[in-house]
């Protein structure tokens, strides 16, 4: 069970505030559910259908998956899914990495449905955990994942190495094209 203490910017007065990163529980599904869903889909947001309740079930019966999620100020203001076992580096031949299946922030810290954002960071929060989850297995912060097309930009701010050929796109073509972004190892310069 995680609970690990982090930071979060309040946007409205730019205070650095208190916020904990833990694993997924019941309750933090319910927020999706009752809190952030509605506004998902009001504002069209790409991650408005995905099925939290089903990734926490899971996490619970597969131990290569993990889930998490930040609370601050009584809610949860973010949720991010690992895949911790069967994935390879695209730019590292042969080498393991930790996986992002989802990452998403409540809509009332995205500029696109509320301005200015109730916090800002929690999705930096959460990409930088998993690079520390990468460490702490052995695979010296390699971190990768497919972007969602809008929030490319978000993995680009974050100077991850980006191919736009999807390495789920070898296996099965039909499939939806996402651009697939990859942190090379710490301390190590890219390919």
């Amino acid at each position: 069970m995680v609970q690990l203490p982090v930071n979060l910017i309040r946007c409205r007065d730019q205070q650095i505030v208190d916020a904990t990163l833990l694993s997924l529980a019941e309750n933090h599904v319910a927020d999706f559910e009752s809190l952030w869903q509605d506004q998902l889909r009001q504002f069209s947001q790409e991650d408005k259908y995905w099925d939290w309740a089903f990734k926490r079930r899971l996490t619970i019966n597969n131990v290569n998956y993990e889930c998490y999620a930040i609370e601050c100020e009584g809610s949860t203001q973010g949720l991010m899914m690992l895949e911790t076992q069967s994935h390879r580096s695209w730019f590292y031949s042969g080498k393991r990495l930790v996986y992002v299946e989802a990452l998403s922030v409540a809509p009332w810290n995205r500029q696109q449905v509320q301005s200015p954002p109730r916090f800002k960071t929690v999705g930096t929060v959460l990409l930088e955990f998993s690079r520390l989850r990468s460490v702490e297995l052995g695979y010296e912060g390699r971190v990768g994942l497919q972007a969602l097309p809008g929030a490319e930009g978000f993995y680009e701010r974050r100077n991850m190495m980006r191919s736009d050929i999807d390495p789920d796109d070898l296996i099965d073509p039909d499939d939806e094209q996402l651009t697939y972004f990859e942190y090379p190892p710490l301390n190590r310069p890219q390919p």
